[in-house]
């Protein structure tokens, strides 16, 4: 059952008078939070192009989206939601937490689940196929083997997106493809210390699937953040092969949510008296589990730095998403809360995170690096205290911190296997929110935010790509339109 969602277009004029039947377009995210949340606003981008658009997702997640959407679902009507149910997952017993081990093998088994999702997919796209003067289809990378029908369709296209930045997806793939001539950027972490064996290879073998047969490539990336390299990687071909790229970033939540909760109300009201840029905003996501020693370390360590905080903790919560079981609670130093009021505060439930960091007093973010945070932190002006611990996140940090010198490491990637100690968070949170290093870091971010958020204007480099690509998927095609008119008379 599909259900419809839409966004108030912002589309350029020229493209109105497209035909809203001739072209359809399929969403397939993989089923993470992060990577669905790219995909969604990149969808929101479409459809505000008059374009029809179906998205992918289970039905849980299309729920949470329904829920919290701030607008009467009736009134959408261009994109639709077609949910398809839930792997079987394996979750962890009640009341145990999920270390990183644990978690980057459960995470590998989620690949392994969703393959059960190759055949839905693939009767809604032989469904759509024929309504279409060309379906398109644009798919995680990850979920590559789930889509791979779609490549045989005579008028479909597939495109690849890839929810990491750019220069982490050249890595990983000049590293999995065993192609590291001339990388633009020296001394990055490798993709061995970064993912297991076993998730390298299953990645490595969705790369090159999908180099194979796809039509081009997508990257929730600008030329803003990535500028310095963006068009040397994009426009390698020993990489990503003579395929066309579009830098379709920065996509950021764009949803309205409904009325903030009283915790919320009271999270802000707190805010409000802080002073500009005083306050250092700390969260890990929700596929990263810091160990109870690091939990203590971290609170040590901003007790000693003497800096103000608040601090989202919450346990890793991915590897539990399909279920209903709660993980076990992170423990805190004892009277660490008491001892902190005035100081700082921990959460211990989801909060808005970008309207977190449009607040003015945050004048830092203590951040696992996961390619949404670093994006959102840029746009809003907020540098980081870079603390990654697997997957794209060590290469994330690099960018953050030795490229582009928009934030400090809390930790360099050559000590995962060591404690990180309250003295070297302190040192950080210090570095970062009280010193004259700090403040000229704050400065370029500042100024990088303000180049981000031009790209997605009127003119700006990323509505030009969106742009390019809306014109290139519904560019007249012959070739491909008489191919699909002679496959329907022969299966006439």
């Amino acid at each position: 059952m599909a259900t419809p969602l839409d966004q108030q277009p912002h589309h350029e004029k020229r493209f109105r008078r497209q035909s809203s039947t001739s072209i359809v377009v399929v969403i397939v995210p993989f089923p993470d939070q992060g990577h669905m949340n790219q995909l969604l606003e990149f969808s929101h981008v479409l459809s505000s192009y008059d374009i029809p658009v179906h998205y992918v997702r289970f039905t849980l997640h299309n729920s949470q989206v329904k829920s919290q959407a701030s607008f009467a679902l009736h009134h959408l009507t261009k994109i639709q939601f077609h949910d398809f149910p839930a792997p079987r997952f394996p979750s962890s017993p009640p009341n145990q937490r999920v270390t990183k081990t644990e978690f980057l093998k459960s995470r590998l088994s989620f690949l392994k689940a969703i393959t059960s999702l190759r055949k839905p997919i693939a009767a809604l796209f032989r469904s759509l196929s024929p309504t279409a003067r060309r379906l398109v289809v644009v798919y995680d990378t990850l979920m590559t083997s789930v889509v791979k029908d779609v490549f045989s369709l005579p008028n479909a296209e597939a495109y690849s997106f890839d929810s990491a930045s750019a220069l982490s997806c050249f890595a990983f793939t000049c590293d999995f493809l065993r192609k590291n001539e001339n990388f633009p950027v020296k001394n990055l972490p490798s993709g061995v210390s970064c993912f297991p064996y076993l998730f390298r290879k299953f990645i490595a073998d969705q790369m090159l699937l999908s180099k194979i047969s796809k039509a081009g490539s997508l990257f929730n990336s600008c030329s803003a953040i990535e500028g310095p390299f963006l068009q040397e990687i994009l426009a390698n071909d020993k990489v990503f092969g003579k395929k066309k790229t579009w830098a379709v970033g920065p996509l950021l939540q764009s949803t309205k949510f409904k009325e903030l909760r009283d915790q919320d109300k009271f999270l802000f009201e707190l805010l409000d008296k802080q002073e500009r840029n005083s306050v250092l905003y700390i969260s890990f996501g929700i596929t990263t589990t810091l160990s109870d020693e690091e939990i203590k370390e971290l609170a040590l360590g901003l007790e000693l730095s003497g800096v103000k905080f608040l601090w989202v903790l919450k346990d890793a919560d991915e590897a539990n998403m399909l279920s209903n079981e709660e993980a076990g609670r992170p423990r805190l130093p004892d009277g660490f809360e008491e001892r902190m009021k005035g100081m700082g505060m921990v959460v211990r439930e989801c909060v808005n995170q970008m309207e977190i960091l449009g607040h003015p007093s945050i004048g830092g973010f203590m951040s696992h690096c996961g390619w949404n945070s670093c994006v959102e932190s840029i746009s809003m002006g907020v540098p980081i205290a870079a603390w990654p611990t697997h997957s794209d996140q060590p290469i994330n940090a690099a960018l953050i911190t030795e490229v582009l010198k928009v934030g400090v490491a809390v930790m360099e990637w050559r000590q995962r296997d060591e404690l990180v100690t309250s003295s070297m968070i302190a040192e950080a949170a210090r570095k970062l929110m009280a010193s004259e290093e700090g403040d000229e870091i704050r400065k370029r971010t500042e100024a990088m935010s303000k180049a981000v958020n031009s790209s997605v204007s009127k003119g700006g480099d990323s509505r030009l790509e969106w742009d390019s690509f809306v014109a290139h998927i519904t560019r007249e095609g012959f070739g491909l339109k008489l191919t699909y008119l002679l496959s329907q008379i022969q299966n006439k």
